[in-house]
């Protein structure tokens, strides 16, 4: 059975894959972001908070890392938290490439509006390509979102894997105090039986010594009664 340490790692561990998958979907939406500013503005701050997130979470795993018995353990851990904070610096990365490509795509569609305000075939071709973006941008985010709640019914089921672990270490420790109650028993009864034992041997040794002596005392009367002349 797995240790609560090791659970607590995992869950660690799929928490940090679940914020780093919804930071990519939410790069994938700036890349493909049609506009204008302001949803743009709601996307950086939606990556911001995820990126906190994830920073506290590998900040944990470090934390894990240090509290480690086992040598191989602790090195293992601290690769992965290692690997972690490299793909966050990746993901900084394309977030920060994903809002200059995202901001010099608005400002270019805003130049084009106004030189081609008055034509309207113009107006329905960027409609229809703003339109095809924010759909291929819904799609990625719900593909990745499908993936972010697989990896919360992970992360729950690893959290009844912690009280069910929490209610077997109960259970060990019952059982350990009642093994410690029979063996005090066991020991008391031991020490019974021995004295048990020594009183048996002491009292044949007093039956014997009395039986000697009325031997003793019989023998003397018939001597007395039958020779009296010796």
């Amino acid at each position: 059975m797995a240790s609560s340490m090791d659970v607590h790692v995992r869950i660690c561990g799929q928490e940090i894959i679940k914020y780093d998958l919804e930071i990519k979907a939410l790069i994938q939406d700036i890349r493909v972001c049609p506009g204008p500013q302001s949803a743009l503005r709601e996307f950086n701050s939606q990556v911001k908070e995820k990126f906190n997130k994830l920073r506290l979470r590998i900040q944990d795993l470090e934390q894990m890392a240090r509290e480690q018995d086992r040598e191989t353990d602790r090195q293992a851990i601290q690769a992965e938290t290692a690997s972690q904070r490299r793909q966050m610096l990746s993901n900084q990365t394309a977030w920060r490439k994903a809002n200059l490509a995202c901001k010099l795509a608005i400002d270019n569609m805003e130049k084009e509006m106004l030189l081609c305000g008055g034509e309207n075939q113009t107006t329905r071709q960027r409609k229809a390509t703003k339109e095809s973006l924010v759909e291929t941008s819904s799609d990625i985010t719900e593909s990745l979102m499908s993936i972010s709640r697989m990896m919360s019914e992970q992360v729950k089921q690893s959290e009844d894997a912690i009280g069910t672990l929490a209610t077997s270490s109960r259970t060990v420790q019952e059982t350990n105090e009642e093994f410690k109650n029979m063996t005090g028993t066991i020991h008391l009864g031991r020490k019974l039986i021995l004295k048990y034992n020594r009183r048996e041997l002491t009292d044949k040794l007093l039956i014997f010594l009395a039986v000697a002596l009325f031997l003793a005392t019989v023998l003397y009367i018939l001597k007395k009664r039958l020779f009296p002349f010796i």
